[in-house]
């Protein structure tokens, strides 16, 4: 049995919460059917560019609605699951000189791929092995591959052995987004999230009372997002 988690993050730095990190976790075997049916859909909405949620507009709101309900009804029929994290700013930890320096990023990046999924749970199911595809990584290449032996060191700990779910380095790969869409209908769910929090829905055009048609958009989308979100987890509350 396999495992593909696509990964990506977003806002390192906002109002008031940072560092969010998004994934998307599917079984290999559904793996080229919701590709075709996302695909499928994208086509039949016309939506030939690489989908994000900064591409949101007026205009393409109703196409993103669609794509958004289908992302759900893949969640509700348990054929993918979607996890974030994201840091809240007043939460500074005791370490901070060591939080703050160049290896935060891939730091927070390792606690949401070892605890998010909860992956390192005995499900009594044969061993899985977990192919894991990360959006672009900002940095150095001896960074990266550090960063990668990390990951699969996680297979050497009681919990992932006992699980019997293991990383394979060779599974693990920097991927560009606009070539899978798994990893743009997650953008749009991560972005989403960020701009909530982040209170980028009150955010009005200079030197004008009044909010951006954008933005406005935007928060059309986020709501329709909050309330699928609410049909599986009744009370679900974004800032809680």
């Amino acid at each position: 049995m396999e495992y593909v988690l696509y990964c990506d993050e977003s806002d390192s730095s906002g109002r008031y919460y940072s560092n969010f990190y998004g994934g998307l976790l599917i079984r290999s075997s559904d793996l080229n059917s919701v590709i075709a049916t996302l695909s499928a859909l994208k086509s039949e909405l016309n939506l030939n560019k690489e989908l994000k949620w900064q591409r949101v507009t007026s205009n393409y709101l109703p196409k993103y609605l669609r794509v958004v309900d289908e992302v759900f009804d893949l969640i509700e029929s348990r054929k993918i699951k979607i996890r974030i994290m994201f840091t809240q700013n007043m939460d500074v930890p005791p370490r901070y000189e060591e939080y703050k320096n160049d290896n935060k990023y891939f730091m927070l990046y390792y606690q949401f791929l070892k605890h998010a999924f909860g992956l390192h749970i005995p499900k009594n199911n044969p061993k899985v092995r977990v192919r894991l595809y990360l959006d672009k990584l900002p940095d150095t290449k001896e960074k990266v591959e550090s960063f990668k032996g990390h990951i699969v060191a996680m297979n050497k700990s009681a919990k992932y052995r006992n699980a019997g779910v293991y990383f394979d380095r060779e599974q693990i790969a920097e991927i560009d987004s606009s070539e899978h869409v798994l990893a743009q209908v997650l953008d749009i769910i991560l972005g989403s999230m960020s701009f909530r929090l982040n209170d980028k829905h009150l955010k009005k055009v200079d030197g004008s009372r009044n909010r951006g048609k954008r933005t406005i958009a935007k928060e059309k989308l986020y709501k329709h997002i909050n309330k699928r979100i609410r049909d599986i987890y009744p009370n679900f509350n974004v800032g809680v």
